[in-house]
């Protein structure tokens, strides 16, 4: 079939299994990190560095008094605090499901829990909500700890409490979940307190304002951290570096946001590209992708989209099949289509929700582009070069006015 660039269709369904879709599909294991349960339909991984964690707490533990029953216990100690990390990101994930809000999975990691929500809400109030209840459950965990310590007859006073070494596990583990939601409400990007700040903030300001407020002031709080470090703990400076990243992603992305507001899928879309037949060869795929700058492709048969072939496809499909083989053994049969009219919000819900780099994009049952988050960047840089224009040339009256007087 020759290559077109807009062809009526209606999306056909497809009843392959996972494994016939190619290798896109997720398994037991990704992103580093491997599946070790699931809960209210909500994937828990661990990521492999964790695993650099636990030689650590060995190595401490050992250190401390060169016992096994030592690193045992230090390692069940761990293993126990990060199940109720487990908890605090589930206190996140199902209060964001109350709002309509649904979890990718969460990722346990060294520095702690990661709960990708689909989105954050919009509703300053909404975010309030999701962001205080990881450290509410973290506090309700410390409080039954604390009441089960002392309908035992442990003695949990202040004096008791301050060695660590001489106190009891439950102790240990009520005061680590109390210490747990003090630092997560530090109101610094990524952690609780820093989208609390943004979500008082948002109630008497713009949200783009209250994000790059918040923000500012979670840079401030990396560089006492790093400083911090630098004179004391090293794993501050770790901890500094995981702010500041986090702070700036955040603003980048509330600066995008902005920019975006009222865009639609057309005004983003790429026009300009080729479609290829399933039957073709993987080597139609290579040759344009080679000769030109498209690397993801719509699959079209007889006026109808069948798949998408990105360019992870192709690279598998070579690998597994070789460049003969027809583009509908390697092409992806499940990425969602996109309304011309979709926003932004919509835009990137499908995208990050199917995991397809390039999705297509259609007006009334026809293809008419190809959506790429790359081309968000683009958009961005674009609009603020014109509106950084438009206001040098608004400001040069009063500039004008000023010198005449």
């Amino acid at each position: 079939m020759p290559e077109r660039q807009s062809a009526n269709f209606e999306p056909r369904s497809s009843d392959q299994s996972p494994s016939q879709r190619g290798a896109s599909t997720r398994g037991a294991s990704t992103r580093g990190s491997w599946k070790i349960g699931a809960f209210a339909g909500i994937g828990v991984y661990v990521h492999a560095t964790f695993l650099i964690l636990v030689v650590w707490v060995l190595f401490v533990y050992w250190r401390a008094g060169h016992s096994v029953q030592g690193m045992v216990s230090g390692l069940l100690f761990t293993l126990a605090l990060f199940v109720c990390v487990v908890l605090h990101e589930f206190g996140h994930a199902l209060t964001a499901r109350h709002y309509g809000i649904q979890t990718r999975d969460i990722t346990l990691l060294p520095i702690g829990g990661v709960a990708r929500l689909e989105r954050m809400p919009d509703d300053p109030k909404q975010e309030f909500n999701v962001a205080i209840m990881g450290p509410v459950v973290s506090v309700s965990i410390a409080l039954l700890l604390f009441v089960v310590l002392r309908l035992t007859g442990a003695k949990v006073t202040m004096e008791s409490l301050s060695s660590w070494n001489t106190t009891s596990f439950l102790a240990r583990l009520m005061i680590a979940n109390a210490t747990l939601a003090v630092f997560n409400l530090i109101p610094a990007f990524p952690m609780d307190g820093g989208r609390i700040f943004r979500a008082l903030l948002s109630r008497f300001m713009p949200p783009e304002k209250a994000t790059r407020i918040a923000a500012g002031l979670g840079h401030v709080i990396a560089v006492l951290f790093a400083v911090l470090g630098l004179f004391s703990n090293p794993f501050l400076i770790l901890i500094a570096l995981f702010i500041w990243m986090g702070a700036s992603q955040e603003a980048s992305m509330a600066q995008m946001k902005s920019a975006l507001e009222g865009v639609s899928a057309r005004q983003i879309m790429v026009t300009d590209f080729a479609a290829l037949s399933p039957d073709a060869p993987l080597a139609r795929a290579v040759e344009l992708t080679v000769h030109g700058r498209q690397q993801d492709f719509p699959v079209i048969e007889n006026g109808q989209l069948v798949g998408m072939l990105g360019h992870k496809e192709l690279l598998h499909g070579l690998q597994q099949r070789g460049a003969e083989s027809p583009i509908s053994q390697a092409m992806r049969r499940d990425c969602p289509v996109l309304a011309a009219t979709d926003n932004l919000a919509t835009m990137m819900e499908k995208v990050q929700n199917s995991n397809c780099r390039v999705l297509p994009v259609a007006d009334e049952s026809r293809l008419v582009g190809l959506f790429a988050v790359d081309n968000l960047a683009k958009y961005v840089m674009l609009q603020s070069a014109s509106n950084n224009r438009r206001e040098a040339i608004s400001d040069a009256p009063s500039r004008d006015e000023r010198r005449s007087a």
